[in-house]
């Protein structure tokens, strides 16, 4: 063989090794970084723009795509110890003409730490409310979205700020007196028991083990996820998992457990609620107390399906948002046609 040609196919063969090795070396020994590009990479890759909002001093963190048009934009709120980029899944199978927005909830990834009143469901109410303003979402009437925590708080959003929404979409939300106790908060009960400051919330893990019973626990499917990635996963949380138990108990203390069974009377907007029939998180039966509360409202109980809908089904959970929004504006039209 021509030394320029085998010359070359050693340039374009150690050209390629390099990212490779790269890639394995960042999966066995940083994989909280890898995780973190690999988010980058899919927020770049769906046109997710991560930007900042202030008000008053008060930072938000935030993603966003398109900008405002004819279909309501849509706001969406995470779970506790989650993210914004948790909804990239549900964001891949949104139509690209709608106006999006996720927002890391107060005191989670690029928002603001403050004190612990800022993590109590009326806390969390009053900041989005100041975030809502900061970037002029309440303009027009916009879709609000939220799970678990990020659902508690949407739904006293509703209660509280009617005039902002056109609709409501509530994921397993927290903040119910649920007919049924889940595993978790049968776990919960003991720990109560014990009073023990101290003890271990299955919630906030601080060891691979841990998070893999955090994930089997959140999810119905099971996934199998390498050891380094879980490692990674618990490298990324570690730093924050003291504000994450500050927050956690916020959230199960008196004002703000059952923040969303009190205030779901004063629910006017539309309201949507998707449920996994096999959350052990926050049991299902959470559904039927809301539907009796709120008639008219529309209910999606997912066979297969955990806590974790919106990773588990992110396309089912895009397809009923979608339906949802598209049947709202159908009802507002044909309400203006009668009018006229």
């Amino acid at each position: 063989m021509d030394l320029d040609v085998l010359n070359m196919f050693i340039i374009a063969g150690g050209t390629l090794a390099i990212p490779i090795l790269a890639f394995v070396a960042s999966f066995l020994l940083w994989p909280a970084a890898l995780i973190k590009v690999y988010h980058w990479y899919w927020r770049r890759r769906l046109g997710m723009q991560v930007d900042y909002a202030e008000y008053e001093g008060y930072r938000f963190c935030y993603s966003h795509r398109g900008t405002p048009g004819t279909r309501p934009s849509v706001l969406m709120l995470h779970g506790f110890s989650a993210h914004k980029d948790m909804w990239l899944g549900v964001v891949k199978f949104l139509p690209k003409n709608v106006h999006l927005v996720c927002v890391d909830m107060p005191g989670h990834e690029g928002t603001t730490r403050t004190s612990a009143v800022d993590y109590s469901i009326e806390g969390q109410v009053k900041r989005i409310n100041q975030f809502v303003k900061s970037i002029g979402l309440n303009k027009k009437p916009f879709h609000l979205i939220g799970t678990s925590m990020g659902g508690n708080v949407a739904g006293v959003y509703a209660a509280r700020h009617p005039s902002d929404l056109c609709a409501v979409t509530l994921i397993c939300p927290a903040g119910i007196e649920y007919p049924t106790e889940s595993k978790f908060v049968q776990r919960l009960r003991e720990l109560e028991k014990t009073q023990n400051s101290d003890a271990d919330i299955p919630l906030i893990p601080s060891t691979p083990e841990e998070m893999e019973e955090m994930l089997k626990l959140c999810s119905y499917v099971r996934f199998k996820i390498p050891k380094q990635i879980l490692q990674g996963l618990v490298d990324v949380r570690i730093p924050n998992n003291d504000f994450y138990r500050e927050c956690f108990m916020e959230l199960v203390g008196e004002k703000s457990r059952h923040s969303l069974q009190e205030n779901m009377h004063l629910i006017s907007t539309p309201l949507q609620v998707i449920w996994g029939k096999n959350d052990q998180v926050l049991d299902v039966s959470g559904a039927s107390v809301l539907a009796k509360a709120i008639p008219g409202s529309q209910v999606h109980l997912l066979d297969n399906c955990g806590h974790s809908v919106v990773m588990e089904r992110p396309r089912k959970s895009a397809q009923l948002i979608v339906d949802f929004i598209i049947a709202q504006q159908n009802a507002g039209i044909n309400s203006n046609k009668k009018l006229s």
